[in-house]
């Protein structure tokens, strides 16, 4: 990884609007009852996220978060349909996790595999032309709708590195140059902590596999309540299915090895309670230095009395690390990925019905009364209120879905408001069923 590391973000997406449907008739010589020809409006552009593994952080989002698609074009006379608005592509790396509230439902998609893709913001559907409303006693309707509004979402990103191994440690434990050590990464390394302030990926070779291990940055006491960069850290650890603990066993720091050990799987449990359960191995770093012999024994012996596995290992003379590997790579066979992170074509959608129910609420406000429903509200955002005919088919709609027995049942009065989507109905007795 390069540059800054960036792993959460919150976008704004707006699809676009349909286009608007034509109220025209045929008007043609020798065909005197030409009859309605209004076209359909295109659907407004769709905004999609798509996983590519050729980014690695939300870095972008930075300076501009802001994401608009064209809205469909307006239908046209002799049955001419409007184009489609251009469908917007914003590129994430893989491992973001997407979340959102649809419909006052939270919901949340991981995106984990190059090349899958989420249809974040639907575009609105085109409005009908006239043509579609025909019937038998009007055969000349003067009736079309408005392309419907595209959604308009709030969206937040977090991006969750997909290693398969997690190093943590307290500060200048050495996982830098163990990292290093297993793998081809080279990561800045120096004597101090805090060293390490983004994670760091390295690629280890075992054989014929490979797996992905990542340095997590230093954690403090605390971490789980965001102390220092501690939730930044913490979740980059959740998708790893190994811990490696990386402890300094010659105390350089002057810091005990075992009360490190214990904070930081005290902070691993208090944040995520199964992260103390994950396989974890115990690696005693720095064992070249001549004060670890002091300590060696002595730790080892508590952390097997602990059911703990400890590989005795110097970094920086490679001595050990071998070892490691190997019972890294066992581990990872024993425990599979509970997702596949095989590149793929695939398109999500939100974990939400897309269906328009006839579900609806009636509340009494300030000066008339709000009535909410998906249904209703996509009904009236797409209602042409300059067309007495849209109005008609509106009170048609209010009277067969029962709103309007609704109303009346807890007490409209002629002469007052009914508010529904963004557009203000005055209550008549046209409306009476």
């Amino acid at each position: 990884m390069s540059g800054d590391f960036y792993d959460q973000a919150t976008i704004f997406l707006q699809a676009g609007t349909g286009g608007d449907g034509m109220a025209t008739m045929r008007r043609e010589k020798y065909v005197p009852h030409g009859g309605p020809d209004g076209g359909d409006g295109g659907r407004g552009g769709h905004i999609y996220l798509l996983a590519d593994a050729s980014i690695n952080t939300l870095l972008q989002f930075r300076e501009k978060n802001r994401f608009e698609a064209v809205s469909g074009s307006n239908g046209g006379t002799a049955r001419r349909h409007g184009a489609d608005g251009h469908d917007v592509t914003i590129k994430v790396p893989p491992g973001t996790q997407v979340r959102a509230t649809i419909d006052g439902v939270s919901c949340t998609v991981d995106l984990v595999a190059h090349g899958q893709r989420l249809l974040a913001s639907r575009g609105g559907k085109g409005g009908l032309g006239n043509l579609h409303f025909t019937t038998s006693t009007n055969q000349a309707p003067r009736i079309a709708e408005l392309g419907e509004p595209g959604q308009k979402l709030e969206i937040n990103l977090e991006l969750k590195l997909l290693a398969d191994v997690g190093l943590v440690g307290f500060p200048n434990a050495g996982k830098s140059s163990l990292i290093a050590s297993m793998s081809a990464a080279r990561p800045k390394i120096a004597a101090y902590p805090f060293t390490t302030l983004k994670p760091n990926l390295g690629v280890v070779s075992y054989g014929e596999e490979t797996f992905v291990v990542a340095d997590i940055p230093g954690l403090v006491e605390g971490a789980h309540r965001g102390v220092g960069l501690g939730h930044s850290f913490l979740r980059h650890v959740e998708r790893t299915r190994v811990l490696l603990h990386v402890i300094d066993v010659a105390a350089v720091d002057g810091r005990d090895p075992w009360q490190d050990y214990c904070k930081i799987n005290e902070e691993l449990r208090l944040y995520r309670p199964e992260l103390a359960e994950r396989p974890q191995l115990i690696v005693l770093n720095k064992c070249d230095l001549p004060d670890a012999e002091i300590f060696i024994e002595e730790y080892k012996a508590r952390f097997e009395a602990e059911g703990r596995e400890v590989f005795e290992i110097s970094a920086a003379t490679r001595t050990g690390v071998e070892s490691l590997i190997r019972k890294t790579a066992l581990i990872l066979d024993a425990n599979p990925l509970d997702f596949d992170r095989t590149p793929r074509v695939e398109t999500l959608e939100w974990p939400v019905s897309t269906e328009l129910d006839y579900r609806f609420t009636v509340e009494s406000v300030t000066h008339g009364w709000r009535v909410r429903g998906r249904r209703i509200e996509r009904l009236v955002s797409m209602t042409n209120f300059a067309q007495s005919e849209s109005l008609g088919r509106l009170q048609r709609v209010l009277e067969a879905t029962g709103i309007s027995t609704e109303l009346i049942k807890q007490g409209i009065e002629i002469g007052q408001t009914v508010y529904i989507e963004k557009a203000s109905l005055v209550w008549t007795e046209d409306y009476v069923p």
